[in-house]
C-alpha cells in the first residue's frame, strides 16, 4: 500500500496541534486539516467515488486546495488540478479528456467568475455528474439548484476515515501540460512518484529551518502546477513545516507574510523576483526583517539571469537556487543542491536516483559540453499520457522520457538549458536555437 495523502497523515499523528497552513485569518492544524480531507472523503465515498475515479479540483491558493486534494486522494480516486484561468470551452475539454466523475470549483470572484465557467462547461459533459461549489467570501452565495454546495456536501459528515489502500504505481494526479502542439495531454503521475518527489524535495530544502527548526514556507505558485504541489504542499507537509498560502501573487503582501509568519522558504520564477525588487526598492522598504527569516530562495521555470540573482542575494542576502523540472516528472528532476556550490546559468544536477542525458537525433548521448535533447528517467517520471499510447511510446522512447528541452551537461553534471527542440533551427547543417 502507499497512498499519497500519507504525507499529510505521517504529521497528523506525530504533532497534532502543529500548525500546517496559513491563509490570511485562517489558520489549520495538522488534525485539523486532516479532519477536513476526511470529510471530503466521506462526502465523495457516499457519492459513488472511489477507487479508479477522476476528480477535477480548480482552486486558487486557498485551504479548500490541500483538504479537497487529500480527501480525494484518501477515497482511492485521483485528483485532476485544473488551470483558474480556463475558459468554458477549455474545461470542458479537460473535463472530458480526463473522465471526471466530479469537479470541485471555487465559486470566484466578480472579475473571475469560475463557477459560472464550470457551470457551462459541466452542461455539455453529462460523463460528470456532479459539480461541487465552494463558496468565495467576494460573492453572493450560490443559489443554483443544479450544483452542489460544499458545506451541504461535507458538513454533516465525519471527521474520521479510513484511506484507500492504493498500489505504488495507481494514478493519484493528473497534470494536464500546456503542450508544444495539439491539445494539452493529462501526464499520469502515480503515488509512488509524487511521494518520493515530495520526500527528495523535502530532503532538498531540509537545511533551510529557522534556528528553532521550523520550516514555512510561502506560497505564490499557484498549487494546481506542478512545482508549488510538490515542490511546497507535499515537501514542507512532509518536513512538518507551515504553508503560507497566497491567493496570488503581490509583492507587499509577499513582504508582509514572510515577515509576520517567519517565512524561511520561498519558490518564484523570474519575474516575480524583479517584481519583489521593484518593489521593495521603489517603496524603501526595510527588507531587515525578511533577511532575517528568509532561508533559501529558489527560481524556476526560466533561465534566472545572472545580475537579478546578484541583485537579490545583495538586497535580501539570502542565496537563490534554481532547478529543472517538468509535470512529466513530478515535477523536480535537477536542483543546485545546498550542499554545493550554485553555478548561475545551470539548473543544476540530477536528484537521489534520477538520470539526466544530453542526446542528438539518433538517441545517442553527446559529447560533455555539447547540446542535444534533455532526457530523463528514474523514480519521477510518469506512467505514460492517459489514453494516449502513441505519444506516451514517442516520449518514453528507449526507457528515457524525451523532455524536448535542449540542454548542456558540463563535466560536473550541472544541466544549463538552452530552448525547446521544436525551435530549432537548421542552418548549414547545424543546429541552431532560437537563443543562440
Amino acid at each position: 500500500m502507499l497512498n499519497l495523502s500519507a504525507i499529510l497523515e505521517q504529521h497528523t499523528r506525530r504533532r497534532p496541534d502543529a500548525e500546517a497552513l496559513v491563509c490570511g485569518d485562517k489558520r489549520l492544524t495538522y488534525a485539523q486539516l486532516n479532519a477536513w480531507a476526511n470529510q471530503v472523503a466521506n462526502a465523495l465515498s457516499v457519492s459513488g467515488i472511489g477507487r479508479g475515479d477522476h476528480v477535477a479540483l480548480l482552486c486558487p491558493n486557498l485551504p479548500l486546495f490541500p483538504a479537497i486534494y487529500f480527501g480525494i486522494l484518501k477515497t482511492g480516486a485521483t485528483v485532476v488540478p485544473l488551470n483558474v484561468l480556463l475558459k468554458p470551452r477549455e474545461i470542458a475539454y479537460h473535463l472530458r479528456d480526463s473522465d471526471a466523475k466530479a469537479f470541485f470549483c471555487f465559486q470566484g470572484t466578480p472579475e473571475l467568475p469560475m463557477a459560472d465557467a464550470a457551470r457551462a462547461a459541466v452542461a455539455v459533459v453529462p460523463s460528470c455528474r456532479m459539480l461541487i461549489v465552494l463558496p468565495s467570501p467576494l460573492l453572493p452565495p450560490d443559489t443554483d439548484p443544479d450544483v452542489v454546495q460544499f458545506q451541504q456536501f461535507t458538513g454533516a459528515q465525519p471527521a474520521t476515515f479510513e484511506t484507500c489502500d492504493t498500489r505504488p504505481d495507481d494514478t493519484a494526479i493528473i497534470l494536464y501540460t500546456s503542450g508544444t502542439t495539439g491539445q494539452p495531454k493529462g501526464a499520469e503521475l502515480t503515488h509512488l512518484n509524487m511521494v518520493v518527489n515530495g520526500m527528495v524535495s523535502a530532503e532538498l530544502c531540509a537545511g533551510s529551518s529557522d534556528e528553532k527548526g521550523r520550516h514555512a514556507t510561502a506560497v505564490t505558485l499557484p498549487l494546481f502546477h506542478a512545482t508549488a504541489q510538490t515542490a511546497q504542499m507535499l515537501a514542507y507537509l512532509h518536513l512538518g513545516g507551515t504553508l503560507v498560502l497566497l491567493p496570488r501573487f503581490d509583492p507587499a503582501a509577499l513582504v508582509a507574510a514572510i515577515a509576520a509568519e517567519r517565512v524561511t522558504h520561498w519558490i518564484g520564477v523570474p519575474t516575480m523576483y524583479w517584481a519583489l525588487l521593484r518593489h521593495v526598492r521603489e517603496k524603501k522598504i526595510d527588507v531587515s526583517r525578511v533577511a532575517a527569516t528568509l532561508r533559501l530562495a529558489v527560481s524556476g521555470g526560466a533561465p534566472m539571469p545572472v545580475e537579478l540573482m546578484a541583485d537579490f542575494e545583495k538586497a535580501f542576502g539570502v542565496r537563490i537556487i534554481e532547478g529543472y523540472g517538468l509535470s512529466e516528472t513530478a515535477p523536480v528532476a535537477t536542483f543546485n543542491h545546498l550542499d554545493r556550490p550554485s553555478k548561475p546559468g545551470t539548473v543544476g544536477q540530477p536528484l537521489f536516483a534520477v538520470e539526466v542525458m544530453v542526446v542528438d537525433e539518433k538517441d545517442e548521448p553527446v559529447e560533455t559540453g555539447q547540446s542535444g535533447e534533455v532526457v530523463i528517467r528514474g523514480h519521477n517520471v510518469m506512467k505514460g499520457y492517459y489514453k494516449r499510447p502513441d505519444d506516451t511510446a514517442e516520449a518514453m522512447r528507449n526507457g528515457w522520457f524525451h523532455t524536448g528541452d535542449i540542454g548542456i551537461l558540463d563535466a560536473d553534471g550541472y544541466l544549463s538549458i538552452v530552448d525547446r527542440k521544436k525551435d530549432m533551427i537548421l542552418r548549414g547543417g547545424f543546429s541552431v536555437y532560437p537563443r543562440e
